[in-house]
C-alpha cells in the first residue's frame, strides 16, 4: 500500500520553507500522498528518501514510457480496476503492423493510412498513434524501414520485433526516439533482457502462460529491468480476457510485482474476421490493453476505436467540453443565421448534427458554461444574459455578419427582454427548444435573413 501524508511528513526536513509551492510541510506530504505533486518538489529531502517515497507512492502498475521529443507515450501507470472508482490514465496505443517481408506497395499503403485516418473530435485528434515493426531477418532493409517511419510519420510510437542484429539496427535507426522491443522469452530471454539493459530502451516479455510470464518477469526484475510490457501469449479470447483481468486485480489488488506491467495484445490472432477483430479490440480498450495491434486500419472500425477510446479515457468527474468559439457550418456567409448554445459536448454534438443535417449555413457560437448543458448552466449563473452578451461582444461575431440577429435556445425564453437590454442593437430570437427544431426553424430564419439581404 502507498504511505499516507502523515507517514510522509515523518520523512520530510519539517522546515515549513514554502519553496516546494505548499504553505506547509503537512500540506506537500498530503498532495505527495494523494498523486498531486512530486516529492522531488521539496529541494532539502534526502534523495534515499525520495527514491523510497516515489516507489512507495507509484501506481502499482508501473509507467512506462516510449517515443521522444514532443510525442511521448505513457502505458500503464493505472491505479483503479473500474473507471467510476476514479479514472483510467493512459489510453491504449491503436495501430498497425509492417512487416519487412511485404511488398513495398503494401508498406507504402500502411503508411499512407496513418497519415490520411486522422479525425478531428471535440478538439481532439483522433488517429492511430503506433507501429509495429516486424524484422523477417534482412536487418539492413529493417534499418531503412525504422528510418524511414521516423521521418514520415514522427508522432507515431514504435514497438521492434525481430533478431538481434535488426533490433540492434532498429535501435540505432530510432536515435533518442525510445522504441519498445518485443518477444523476450524463455529461449531468448538473456540475449534480449541484456540487449533492452544495453540501450535503455522498453523490453516486452512474451510467455505461453501466466506462469511462464511471471516467471519471465522475475528474472527481469531480478536483473534491474523495471520498463517493462507484458503479453500473456494466450491462445483465444476468453483466456485473453481472463488473463488481462487476472493481470490487472494482481496488480491492483494485491501488489503483485510481477503483474505491475502494462499489458500488450494482438486482436487479430483470434479470428480472421476484421469485424470480429474489431469488436475484440474494442473489449480489449476496456479490458485492459494498454497497446492493441490490429490486422490493418480500416475507417470504418477504427474511428469507432479511436472514439470508445476516448470516451473511456477521460475523467468521469469532469464533464467532456467543446472550445468556446465561433464554429461555421455549412459555409455560412454574411446573411446567414447565428445560434448560440452552451459547450457541453453532447450538446453541441446534437445541435451541430442537427445544422449540419439542415444544409442551412449557420453561425454556430458556443459559450464556454464549464462542459454544463443549456439549463444547467443557465441555473449556475454560466448561461445568462450578461455573460451570453459579453461573449457576443468578444467573440467577433460582429465583423463576420451584417444583420442583428441571434437564436438562443428555446429553454431559454426568459433571459430574451434582459438579454436585449445587454445586446443593444441585436434582435433575439428564440429558438426550439429541442434541437430536432432547428432545420425547419433555421430555414425560416435563413429565407428571412435572405429578404433582408436583398432590401439592402
Amino acid at each position: 500500500m502507498g504511505l499516507t501524508g502523515i507517514q510522509i511528513l515523518g520523512k520530510l526536513p519539517k522546515k515549513n520553507c514554502k519553496e516546494c509551492g505548499f504553505p506547509t510541510c503537512m500540506a506537500f506530504a498530503m498532495k505527495v500522498a494523494a498523486g498531486q505533486a512530486e516529492i522531488t518538489a521539496c529541494p532539502y529531502v534526502d534523495p534515499k528518501v525520495v527514491e523510497e517515497i516515489a516507489e512507495a507512492t507509484a501506481p502499482p502498475i508501473r509507467t512506462v514510457k516510449i517515443g521522444g521529443g514532443d510525442f511521448v507515450y505513457s502505458l500503464g501507470g493505472e491505479t483503479v480496476l473500474f473507471r467510476h472508482e476514479k479514472r483510467f490514465e493512459n489510453p491504449p496505443l491503436i495501430g498497425t503492423y509492417i512487416n519487412t517481408s511485404m511488398d513495398e506497395a503494401e508498406i507504402n499503403r500502411r503508411i499512407q493510412l496513418y497519415k490520411n485516418l486522422v479525425w478531428d473530435r471535440v478538439g481532439i485528434k483522433l488517429q492511430p498513434d503506433v507501429v509495429f515493426l516486424q524484422s523477417d531477418g534482412a536487418s539492413e532493409k529493417f534499418e531503412s524501414l525504422v528510418k524511414r517511419i521516423r521521418e514520415e510519420l514522427p508522432q507515431v510510437a514504435i514497438i521492434l520485433s525481430g533478431d538481434k542484429p535488426s533490433l540492434q539496427k532498429g535501435i540505432s535507426a530510432c536515435g533518442d526516439f525510445k522504441p519498445l522491443l518485443y518477444g523476450a522469452n524463455s529461449q531468448n530471454f538473456d540475449e534480449m533482457a541484456g540487449l533492452a539493459e544495453e540501450t535503455k530502451v522498453p523490453l516486452t516479455l512474451l510467455g505461453n502462460s501466466l506462469d511462464e510470464l511471471t516467471e519471465l518477469s522475475e528474472r527481469a526484475l531480478q536483473k534491474g529491468l523495471k520498463d517493462l510490457v507484458l503479453d500473456p501469449g494466450s491462445q483465444n479470447v476468453r483466456e485473453l480476457f481472463e488473463d488481462l483481468v487476472i493481470i490487472r486485480r494482481s496488480a491492483i489488488k494485491k501488489r503483485y510485482k510481477p503483474f505491475g506491467f502494462p499489458v500488450i495484445t494482438f486482436s487479430y490472432k483470434y479470428t480472421d474476421d476484421y469485424l470480429l477483430e474489431s469488436s475484440i479490440a474494442g473489449m480489449l480498450i476496456a479490458k485492459y490493453a494498454s497497446v492493441i495491434i490490429l490486422s490493418d486500419l480500416r475507417a470504418e472500425s477504427l474511428f469507432n476505436l479511436l472514439v470508445e477510446r476516448m470516451n473511456i479515457f477521460t475523467d468521469p468527474q469532469k464533464p467532456l467540453v467543446v472550445e468556446e468559439g465561433i464554429y461555421p457550418v455549412n459555409g455560412p456567409d454574411e446573411y446567414s443565421p447565428v445560434i448560440i448554445t452552451c459547450n457541453f459536448a453532447l450538446t453541441y454534438f446534437i445541435v451541430n448534427g442537427e445544422v449540419e443535417g439542415s444544409r442551412v449555413p449557420t453561425w454556430l457560437l458556443i459559450k464556454n458554461t464549464d462542459g454544463l448543458s443549456v439549463l444547467t448552466a443557465w441555473a449556475a449563473g454560466k448561461f445568462g444574459a450578461d455573460s451570453i452578451a459579453e461573449f457576443v461582444k468578444k467573440c467577433g461575431i460582429e465583423g463576420k455578419v451584417k444583420h442583428r440577429k441571434i437564436s438562443i435556445p428555446g429553454y431559454l425564453a426568459g433571459i430574451k427582454g434582459e438579454l436585449e437590454e445587454e445586446l443593444p442593437g441585436w434582435e433575439i430570437i428564440v429558438g426550439p427548444r429541442e434541437a430536432s427544431g432547428l432545420p425547419a426553424f433555421l430555414k425560416k430564419l435563413s429565407a428571412e435573413l435572405k429578404e433582408t439581404a436583398k432590401a439592402a
